[in-house]
């Protein structure tokens, strides 16, 4: 019975040693961030607090309305291989989070052993014990015990910060797949923009070439001269070869476009398709939701609170460390009574270990801890400025370019007019072939930088939504755990 005592008492002590235990080093708190009270361009409210609820969830590229966008979203959500590696270190990071939480509980472990000796008859021996040697052997069985006792909070701590350290990986995670899916609509626009204006250059190059055969004609009869001839020669060859230049662009929008779906550039093709109408409006809301709304920001969050956690386990170093140990089992010198009741052993108790010089080490460690989380936690405050950044520049963006597209429509009508007005003065003989030259280049060029806004305001229009977090909600990444695809 005294012996269930002791064993009693330990048991007490460290009951108590836990329930008193407290968590050293700062809870945890957001840093505070000034948000302003609306987004503006140009000094003025540019748009007021409206719900984001048409952007849908997950899948906000929907709402341009275009087929071919959606499958190839749907193509790199499946085969794009960053988004994979993105998600191998959620998985990562979600085993480290159960390595932590493993110190919550006793470790043991089954260490069986079996050894033959001999002693030497010319050991050193105390008097007046007798100079001879001897052999045995010796059979242990025991199931060893470790358990930490978190009297001063390290393992929560520990299990604080890699908790945060996986919720960075979701908040990468969703990053990476943010970024993707703006990169496939950017690439995707930019492709359909270069379409629009192979479509111009190619109607270009087929009026051209009626221009030079009327020329030809004109210049066997003697109507024109052989001056004019080399000019409509040159102007078709211009055309050509920015029509070339045009196409090779295409070919990389989409070799970068297979990439991103998954695909051998060699493997994936387009069909030429042009732009339809104008990209939706983007529903902005308040710049203080825009916080729950950027993984970034949110990582970039999470990351501090990791930091702020670690703060707490260097503090821990320079507390006593406090471990129970035990071991049960069974000794004897051969097989045949090792599991006898008289061969069982035991023992347990508790092991303190106490800090007591460390070459300064604990304090440099605590010191870079604190530092550490400064660190994060301006690195939080600049990326949420960022953030701001790259809204603003988004409906400035956009504001410029519907300015610009309404010049440019403008500029293309007029040069319409003067295109058709020099052709039929041409036709008369009262003007110049090179003057025709003159006002088509100009046409060509007001056309090609028109269908350019137009791509690039639907470029535009996708940097806005993926700086807005594409409809992506904070609280995925405490409530929401991505489970990877085998």
């Amino acid at each position: 019975m005294n012996k269930f005592s002791h064993l009693s008492g330990i048991v007490g002590l460290v009951a108590l040693a836990l329930f008193n235990g407290c968590a050293v080093g700062p809870d945890y708190k957001t840093v505070a961030v000034e948000t302003p009270a609306s987004f503006t361009a140009d000094g003025t409210t540019w748009k007021e607090a409206s719900p984001q609820d048409t952007i849908a969830k997950g899948q906000w590229w929907e709402m341009y309305g275009d087929p071919q966008l959606n499958e190839l979203e749907t193509q790199a959500s499946e085969n794009n291989q960053n988004l994979k590696a993105a998600m191998a270190r959620v998985d990562q990071a979600r085993a480290l989070t159960r390595v932590a939480k493993s110190e919550f509980y006793p470790s043991l472990s089954l260490d069986p052993s079996g050894s033959v000796f001999r002693q030497s008859a010319n050991q050193p021996v105390p008097p007046p014990a007798p100079h001879q040697a001897f052999s045995s052997s010796d059979i242990r069985v025991p199931i060893d015990l470790s358990y930490e006792v978190d009297i001063w909070g390290r393992v929560r701590r520990a299990s604080e910060a890699a908790t945060a350290d996986f919720q960075v990986s979701v908040a990468d995670f969703e990053t990476i797949r943010l970024t993707l899916h703006a990169e496939v609509a950017q690439t995707y626009f930019s492709l359909r923009a270069v379409d629009a204006e192979l479509a111009v250059l190619q109607s270009t190059v087929e009026l051209r070439q009626q221009s030079l055969s009327l020329i030809q004609d004109r210049f066997q009869g003697g109507a024109s001269s052989d001056l004019e001839v080399a000019q409509s020669e040159n102007a078709l060859a211009t055309t050509q070869a920015d029509l070339a230049g045009v196409e090779k662009q295409r070919e990389t929008f989409e070799h970068a476009l297979a990439v991103l779906v998954g695909k051998p550039s060699g493997a994936f093709h387009l069909a030429s398709a042009t732009l339809g109408g104008l990209p939706p409006e983007i529903p902005v809301g308040t710049p203080s939701s825009l916080l729950e709304r950027r993984p970034d920001v949110a990582e970039a969050e999470r990351t501090m609170a990791a930091a702020n956690a670690r703060i707490g386990v260097a503090k821990a170093a320079f507390f006593p460390q406090v471990e129970l140990i035990g071991s049960a089992g069974f000794e004897s010198v051969n097989f045949g009574n090792l599991f006898d009741w008289p061969s069982k052993l035991w023992a347990i108790g508790p092991s303190i270990s106490i800090p007591l010089f460390q070459g300064d080490r604990n304090n440099a460690n605590y010191n870079r801890s604190e530092f550490a989380y400064l660190e994060t936690a301006a690195l939080y405050r600049q990326q949420v400025l960022v953030a701001f950044q790259e809204v603003e520049d988004g409906l400035s963006g956009l504001k410029t370019l519907s300015q610009q597209a309404a010049a440019q429509e403008r500029a293309v009508s007029s040069a319409q007019r003067a295109y058709d007005i020099a052709n039929s003065r041409y036709k008369e003989g009262s003007i110049s072939f090179l003057d025709v030259v003159d006002v088509q280049r100009t046409l060509l060029q007001n056309q090609r930088e028109a269908v350019q806004t137009l791509g690039q305001r639907y470029v535009t229009s996708v940097l806005l939504v993926k700086a807005l977090g594409g409809g992506w909600q904070d609280s995925s990444v405490k409530e929401f755990y991505p489970v990877s695809k085998n």
